[in-house]
């Protein structure tokens, strides 16, 4: 018997819905269901001076979701989007994404097509893209604290956000650098097209094999975006007094002592979508931010004296 799952934001009542729907529809059809909720993936925050309490990567996963499942439904936004990948990605489970929250930048349809989509998953007409994710830690004392998979980015911030802070930077066999910002992000180029947008950084189409560094708001006119090779591992120490605010991909968090030290690396895991047409990036960008369209004020033609 074949396996699927569904993972689902369990906070809006027509994801909940739908879930339902869905199972009874591939019960229906021979397949057994696993179904969980995107909040396993939700990582949570840490406190100064309490104990530091994570969830190993690979023990995220809900039950029943194995290697045996032929794909799982992703029923929600992008957050939930980015926890059901934490939640799988260590089992190679591909994610068909399916749009109920607003934006959806990486989702793959919509709730109106879901019926064609589901179809074409059964039927396994579809291709897989992996996107690259990273494994960010927080050591202290030679010691791992805290660990997180981050398929968009990791940000380091002193908090409230609008004191200066100092970071040392090591990547891979490179001198170390200082930055002095109010905070920096580390993209993969999925996350290229979020809060390191806004901060100035670059687009960078999935497949190609970097990383970035993006300052926010940076103390020198010389500290700009940096796009490095991603085998390339990051160490970052906060060159602080007071603790800093680590936060991946937008929902979770780790406070960072002065002492501490930031580890990030390729993840051997990587996130694997559901692609049920050939992906077209510049498509995605034109679609969901705008980017590309012809200016209206454009003259059809041009008449020469």
């Amino acid at each position: 018997m074949p396996k699927a799952g569904i993972i689902y934001n369990d906070i809006k009542p027509i994801a909940c819905r739908i879930a339902q729907e869905l199972a009874d529809k591939l019960t229906a059809l021979g397949w057994e269901v696993c179904q969980a909720t995107g909040q396993g993936g939700i990582l949570g925050y840490s406190k100064p001076g309490r104990p530091v309490c994570h969830t190993p990567i690979t023990q995220l996963t809900p039950p029943g979701f194995d290697e045996d499942m032929a794909f799982a439904i992703v029923l929600g936004g992008d957050g939930t989007v980015l926890a059901a990948f934490r939640q799988v990605a260590p089992h190679e489970i591909p994610l068909l994404t399916v749009n109920t929250g607003h934006m959806g930048f990486l989702t793959e349809t919509y709730v109106n097509y879901l019926p064609q989509a589901i179809e074409a998953a059964v039927e396994g007409k579809y291709e897989v893209e992996s996107r690259a994710m990273l494994t960010v830690q927080v050591w202290r004392d030679g010691g791992l604290m805290w660990e997180a998979l981050c398929l968009n980015e990791m940000v380091l911030h002193r908090e409230p956000l609008t004191s200066m802070c100092h970071f040392e930077i090591e990547i891979g066999r490179h001198a170390p650098v200082d930055i002095a910002a109010d905070g920096i992000i580390i993209s993969t180029p999925t996350g290229s097209t979020a809060y390191s947008l806004s901060a100035g950084g670059p687009v960078i189409t999935p497949g190609v094999p970097v990383l970035q560094l993006v300052p926010i708001c940076p103390h020198s006119l010389a500290s700009r975006a940096l796009v490095f090779a991603d085998h390339e591992p990051v160490v970052i120490y906060a060159a602080n007094r007071d603790p800093l605010v680590m936060v991946v991909d937008g929902n979770a968090g780790c406070s960072v002592l002065p002492e501490d030290q930031v580890r990030l690396l390729r993840s051997p895991y990587a996130a694997r979508f559901i692609r049920l047409r050939p992906n077209e990036f510049f498509h995605v960008l034109r679609e969901k931010l705008g980017w590309g369209l012809p200016h209206v004020a454009k003259p059809t033609s041009v008449e020469l004296p």
